[in-house]
Formats: structure tokens, C-alpha cells, sequence
């Protein structure tokens, strides 16, 4: 099969059927990427959802096109990308057509409040696999729970906490590592 056709099918089928945005597909990019597929490895999965989260722009375009470089450069990026905005952009096109017939409907909040928990269940669960698969251990945990409770309570810009992780982890490398 075409690779190009096969990488835009595979993050469209993704992209259609992820209730709650890119952090909710993590799960399913991983299964058919890394599980099935096995175009990056556990490793370059992580590092690739770490550099989407650290590029600006919505993090399921992100990841798609860095997983569709990998693959094929340019045109592998473009039909990733292709892939994953798709299916969002032609649901909201749907519902932007629609919406005034039933936004006021009672059956359609009480889904949408079903919804919500379903998809911090689908964050949740990749963050801990992901929090494996990046060794984090109950030593070093208080790393992301303090730039979670700083960003949460103090309203510090993630992009500080983000420059301090990576100073720290470089000093870390560097300095204290390898005297272990």
C-alpha cells in the first residue's frame, strides 16, 4: 500500500474517531503507530510527543506531522497532517451547520457532560504510560506534580517550567549524573 495514503488513512481514522482533542489520541497514535505500525519506536514516541508539546500550534498537528517526517519528509508531514485535521474540521463544519437546532436540547448536554470524564480518562491514562516509559519513579515525581501545582495554583507560564526542566536536566546530565 501506498505509504502516503496508508500514514493520511491511519491518523484520519484516528482523528474521527478521538473525542477530546490531541491529548486524548495519544493512546490510539501510539497503538497503530508504535504497536502496529511500528513506524517510530516506544522511545522516539515519547521524545516525539515531548518536542509537540514544546512547538507551538495544536499538539495532535504537531505530533502527526513529526511522526509523518520520520516517515516520508514533506509529503509524509503533509499527509499526516492532512489526516489528523480533517476529520475535526469537517465534524466542526457539520456542527457549525447545525448547532443552532439543537443547542438548547437537554439530551445533548447530558451527553456532553457524560463526555467530560471520559475524556480525563483518556488523558489520564497516557500520562502515567507515558510517565513510565519516561522513568519516572516516586523519586523523581515531584518534578512534573510541582510544574502541574505551579502552573495550576501560581499561574507561572508553562514556558518556565519548561526552561527549568530542561536546565535542570542538563546540569543533571551533566554535572551530577555521571558521578553516580
Amino acid at each position: 500500500m501506498n505509504i502516503y495514503w496508508d500514514s493520511f488513512k491511519t491518523f484520519f481514522h484516528i482523528g474521527i474517531f478521538t473525542l477530546g482533542g490531541g491529548y486524548a489520541m495519544i493512546p490510539l497514535i501510539e497503538e497503530e503507530v508504535v504497536n502496529k505500525k511500528k513506524w517510530v519506536s516506544r522511545e522516539e514516541f515519547l521524545d516525539l510527543i515531548a518536542i509537540a508539546q514544546s512547538c507551538p500550534g495544536v499538539f495532535a498537528i504537531n505530533i502527526s506531522i513529526f511522526i509523518g517526517y520520520k516517515l516520508r519528509k514533506i509529503r509524509g508531514a503533509i499527509a499526516t497532517a492532512l489526516g489528523t485535521a480533517l476529520p475535526s474540521f469537517l465534524i466542526i463544519l457539520m456542527i457549525a451547520m447545525f448547532f443552532h437546532r439543537f443547542e438548547d436540547n437537554p439530551v445533548v448536554a447530558a451527553i456532553f457532560r457524560g463526555i467530560r470524564p471520559a475524556v480525563v480518562a483518556l488523558i489520564a491514562v497516557p500520562t502515567f504510560n507515558l510517565a513510565k516509559s519516561a522513568k519516572i519513579s516516586w523519586v523523581n515525581c515531584w518534578i512534573p506534580v510541582a510544574g502541574a501545582l505551579l502552573i495550576w495554583l501560581l499561574g507561572v507560564s508553562p514556558i518556565y517550567i519548561i526552561l527549568a526542566a530542561g536546565i535542570g536536566g542538563y546540569v543533571y546530565g551533566k554535572y551530577i549524573k555521571p558521578t553516580e
